[in-house]
Parts: C-alpha cells; structure tokens; sequence
C-alpha cells in the first residue's frame, strides 16, 4: 500500500498552487472566447473551448514535469519540447477542420474553427507560464471576433442578413 500512497501524493516540480493556476487560467482565457462564439450558436462554444484550452495547459505541464525530471529518462527518452507544440497544433487543426463545413456554396465554421486552434495556443502559452501573451492574446482575439463582426456588418450597408450570407463564421 506503501508505493500507491506514495504514487498518487508525489509532489510536481512545479508547486501544486502554480499547476492549479496554470489550469485555472486556461479555462478561464479560454471560456472567455468559447463564450463568445455560445452566444453566437456556434458547434464549438464554451465548453470546448475551456477543454482545448486545458489540454494544451496539461500537455506544457506534463512536459514541464518530463524535463525536470530527464535523469531519470535519460537512457530512453530524448527530449524536445517543440515536438509538443506541433502535437498540440496537429491535434487541434484536426478538431478545427471539423467545424468547417462547405453547404449551399457557402463556407461555414472556419472563426469557430480558428478560435479553437487558437484556445490551444492560449492553453500552451499559460501551461508554459507566459501569462502576458496569454492574456493579450484573448484579448486581441474578442476584438477580433467582436468587434470586427460590427465592422462587417456595417461595411455590408448594416444589413445583417447580407453580412451573415457572406460570413464565414
């Protein structure tokens, strides 16, 4: 029983209030766009937004807690963190391509699509501890999806059944 105790309380390099922050923040950015696109009636909207985001804050923890502890892997693992960042993006473009769909000579889902490829990044960002560029990304990216929709809209002559036409969101 010894070894399972000790198993399931090993501590992280990372202390445990800093891993909580890490997923915290990640569901917290992250909702903030799946919000968004929920209250637009999008396939993807907060909840799979939160859970791309949190992935992607796990995988950056896990090979945080991988890379601190290299001696003990050394003769069977070779390490480079990169790899996981183009894991991640593969993973999520393959979820994002899902929400494109092409219907009656018309595109749809690819903001929705984006944003979730996007969630994955913020996710990373935050998992690593970059918090800034976490934060501003979220920001630029509710700009974008916001407040550039009402450009839109009103470059199209304020006529949001034309705009929604010709969206590809």
């Amino acid at each position: 029983m010894g070894p399972i105790i000790q198993e399931l309380t090993a501590l992280t390099t990372l202390p445990w209030q800093v891993v909580l922050l890490r997923l915290a923040g990640a569901l917290v950015l992250c909702g903030l766009i799946g919000l968004e696109r929920e209250t637009k009636s999008r396939p993807a909207g907060l909840r799979t937004h939160m859970l791309v985001g949190l992935a992607a804050a796990l995988y950056c923890l896990i090979m945080l807690e991988v890379l601190a502890n290299m001696d003990s892997y050394s003769d069977r693992v070779s390490s480079d963190p990169l790899r996981l960042v183009n894991a991640v993006t593969n993973g999520v473009a393959f979820l994002a391509a899902g929400m494109i769909v092409f219907s009656q000579g018309k595109v749809r889902g690819i903001t929705t699509g984006t944003s979730l490829w996007l969630a994955a990044a913020i996710g990373l960002s935050v998992g690593f501890g970059f918090w800034m560029m976490a934060v501003a990304t979220t920001l630029l990216a509710l700009l974008v999806i916001r407040v550039l929709k009402l450009g839109e809209i009103r470059a199209a002559g304020g006529d949001s059944d034309h705009a929604s036409d010709t969206e590809t969101n």
